[in-house]
Order: C-alpha cells, then sequence, then structure tokens
C-alpha cells in the first residue's frame, strides 16, 4: 500500500508539473519589429512668429516670395507637417472658408438621403448680400442636396437649414467652437456659422488649415468639395449649379489645378479673398490656406494658392518642418448619433441669430458666386477627385509585451523525465509482485 501510494503521488506530481509547463517562446533576438521613425524636434513656438518660417535643407528651395496674402500655410495632409507659413496664427476674418468647420462638425450627424421640408423660421436671419443657392421654403429638400448647396454655391441659406436641422443657430454655434477646441484650432472664434462678417469672428490660416485636413477624413466631404457641377432641385424640376472655386472648375480665367481635391472658397467685404485648398500628386496630399491676398484682384487668392500648392510639392523632403497641424480626433460615437430632432417654434429658435448676424456691408459673398450661382441643367459632374481617399497619418508601432517571470520557467526538462521514469518503472515492479502474489496464492 505504501508503494502504491508512493506511485500514484508521483505520477499525479509529473503530470502536474508537465501541464504547468509553458510552450517555448520566442526570444527577443529571434523577434523583428519595425523601428519607429525618428522623431524630429520642432520648435512649437515658430509657427507664431512673425514672417514667413521655412527651413529648406542645402540646395532646398526657399519660401515664394511672390505671395502677397496677410496670412499663409502650406502642410502634408497626411503627417500633418507644416512645410512653411506666414503669419500663421494672425487672426482674421474668415469668410465662407468657415464652412470647412461647419460642415466637419455637421455633417457627420445628418444622414445624407433624409428629406427635409424647409420652414419659414429657418430662413430667418440671412446676412445682407450673402450667397444662396436659392433655398425655398416649403420645398423639401435631400440632404445631400442641401450640402452640394453649401458647398459648390456657397450658399448660406442651404447653412441656415441645416444648422436648424442640427439644434438651431446658437447651438451650432457652440458645436463649431467645441469641434475648433477639439481639433486644436484656437485661434478661431464662432459667431455666425456661415462665415457671414460678425464682429469677433476670426481664424487663421493655422486653423483653417486643421480644418481642411479634418474634412479630408471624410469620405461625403470630400466628394462634395470636389464636385464640379450638380443639378439642385427647386419643387417639379431643377437647375445646374457650379463650384464657385475656380481651382475646382478651371473658369473665369483661372486654370483648374492639376491633381485638385477642394476645399473651400470665401469672401466678404471685411475678410477679402480666403481659400483652403488641397491636392493630391503621387502618394501625397498637400493642403493650403490663404487669407486675405493684397495685390492681384479677386482672382489672386487662387493663383498664389497654385504657387503654394507648386512649391509645396516641389519641396517634399527638401525643406525641415516649421511646425505641425494638432492631431485630428474625430469622434467615431458623435458621427454615429442619431440627428437632434428640429425646433418647431421657428421665430423663437433664430431670435438670437437675427442679433449675430446684424453686422456686416451689404454685398458680402455675392463675389463667391459671380462665376458659379445657375448655370442651367447642366447635369451632376464627376468629383474633381473620385475616388480619394480619406486622409490619415502614419501610425505608431506598438511596442512589444513582455511577459511576466514565471518560477517554473527554467526548469530542466531532464528532470521531469527522471520523475517520470522514476514512477513508471516504481509502478511496473509493483505490477510484477502482485501477479507473484497471485500466481503463489
Amino acid at each position: 500500500m505504501i508503494v502504491t501510494s508512493a506511485v500514484r503521488h508521483a505520477a499525479a506530481g509529473t503530470a502536474a508539473l508537465l501541464l504547468m509547463l509553458p510552450a517555448p517562446a520566442a526570444t527577443a533576438s529571434s523577434v523583428t519589429e519595425p523601428m519607429p521613425p525618428a522623431e524630429r524636434f520642432v520648435d512649437p513656438t515658430r509657427l507664431h512668429r512673425t514672417g514667413t518660417q521655412v527651413a529648406p535643407l542645402p540646395g532646398g528651395p526657399s519660401a515664394p516670395s511672390s505671395v502677397s496674402a496677410l496670412s499663409w500655410l502650406v502642410a502634408d495632409a497626411a503627417t500633418g507637417e507644416v512645410l512653411a507659413a506666414r503669419n500663421a496664427h494672425r487672426r482674421l476674418p474668415p469668410a465662407s472658408t468657415l464652412k470647412t468647420l461647419f460642415a466637419v462638425t455637421a455633417l457627420p450627424r445628418i444622414a445624407p438621403e433624409r428629406q427635409h421640408t424647409v420652414e419659414e423660421w429657418e430662413l430667418e436671419g440671412i446676412g445682407q448680400g450673402s450667397s444662396l443657392v436659392g433655398v425655398r421654403a416649403g420645398y423639401t429638400y435631400k440632404v445631400s442636396d442641401l450640402w452640394n448647396g453649401v458647398f459648390l454655391s456657397s450658399g448660406n441659406d442651404a447653412v441656415r437649414v441645416l444648422a436648424a436641422m442640427n439644434g438651431g443657430w446658437e447651438s451650432m454655434s457652440h458645436q463649431m467652437q467645441e469641434k475648433a477646441r477639439e481639433l486644436g484650432a484656437r485661434d478661431t472664434r464662432v459667431v455666425s456659422p456661415d462665415g457671414y462678417d460678425a464682429p469677433g469672428q476670426v481664424s487663421s490660416a493655422y486653423d483653417l488649415a486643421i480644418f481642411g485636413r479634418a474634412g479630408l477624413q471624410d469620405p461625403d466631404f470630400v466628394r462634395y468639395c470636389s464636385t464640379r457641377y450638380a443639378d439642385f432641385p427647386a419643387g417639379g424640376w431643377s437647375y445646374g449649379i457650379r463650384n464657385t472655386n475656380r481651382l475646382v472648375t478651371g473658369a473665369d480665367g483661372v486654370a483648374r489645378y492639376p491633381g485638385i481635391i477642394g476645399v473651400k472658397n470665401g469672401y466678404t467685404s471685411g475678410a477679402g479673398n480666403t481659400l483652403i485648398a488641397a491636392a493630391k500628386r503621387g502618394s501625397r496630399t498637400l493642403v493650403v490656406s490663404v487669407m486675405n491676398p493684397q495685390s492681384g484682384g479677386g482672382r489672386a487668392v487662387y493663383e498664389e494658392a497654385r504657387t503654394l500648392l507648386d512649391w509645396g510639392f516641389e519641396a517634399a523632403g527638401r525643406v525641415e518642418p516649421v511646425g505641425t497641424l494638432a492631431p485630428v480626433r474625430l469622434r467615431v460615437k458623435a458621427a454615429a448619433a442619431p440627428s437632434p430632432t428640429p425646433p418647431r417654434s421657428g421665430p423663437r429658435a433664430t431670435a438670437s441669430a437675427k442679433a449675430v448676424t446684424g453686422a456686416g456691408a451689404p454685398g458680402q459673398d455675392r463675389a463667391e458666386q459671380a462665376q458659379g450661382g445657375h448655370v442651367g441643367r447642366a447635369g451632376p459632374g464627376p468629383a474633381a477627385a473620385a475616388g480619394v481617399a480619406p486622409v490619415t497619418g502614419p501610425g505608431k508601432a506598438v511596442p512589444r509585451e513582455e511577459l511576466p517571470p514565471q518560477p517554473w520557467a527554467g526548469l530542466p526538462l531532464a528532470l521531469v523525465g527522471s520523475a517520470l521514469g522514476a514512477a513508471l518503472s516504481l509502478w511496473m515492479w509493483r505490477r510484477r509482485s502482485a501477479g507473484r502474489d497471485d500466481r503463489e496464492a
């Protein structure tokens, strides 16, 4: 009995020990891991300095001296690296380029196929001289049609209706302000979501580039801002509208830019001409922002953006970054949220909006539509960058997880084999002894 008990205990202990032994793990030297990209030091205060900021490598190009805009910036849309800038954080009126922030904020919250019948109160408070796409009370529109009105015709009437569908004018201003802070755009103050001149409403070339870069991550945003022509409904018929961004359409004496994606142009008497432009060449996408050129007339903003894009593609890899755009973190939860229920008491919902948009000189924004507007039944045209994927930055290497030390990890397998062999020998000896006892009996 003593021998049998010893055999059983030895066998059980050996089995338990074998179960505890882990599979052999790969050593650190046998695992090949990608090396993380080398971090380059970028002075975070440099973009806050006045004047032109650029850091060419030996043989690299200097920043273009022909750009007359009060503020401008050139950045890589994927990495966020700023290649060059002038007065990047100077706060200036943004005009309709602020609609880019409006779209980044509101576009994910309203389903594009949703139908909406416009009420009179939703069109109240539109600033005098605003650019319009022709939204009419009592007509039913798809949300996607209203977004075409925003991006192509810079329609402040379409902005009013979409804002009403997303909580109202005042709520929309607060939402846009929160989104700007979330994206790291600290120079922007939102007063009128459509970009109409209003006391205290400002942005900067740095912030506008952030908004453009954020928009490029949304396929719907890319589709709208790159569309050249579309049909806009008007009850039982429709009429053609054309994108007022001349770099997209190649109209009015401005040549279309190769690889152009969009994004948004603007004009008011207080802001002058403003523009966010993005273009792709090869595997690189650039975003530029231009605010208030001081020479060259109303088309100068497009030609100066062209100059900056050309310079940026030439300078890629030949200049050190002088700054970086804030990391873009779009809230997935917000994008999936259902559309808020539109307020039903119209006059009350827009009372504060009238006070907000009371400022501004007549004739503002009309220059945006000078060659846009209605162009007959041109029909929907191809997007300038059909199939352009949202731009994302490079990923980061994830550190290897290390296993905690285990007390049995270094136990020699020979010892285990010896213990198992001894247990089997004892068992076989006991069986032979038992057999002899049976025969003798």
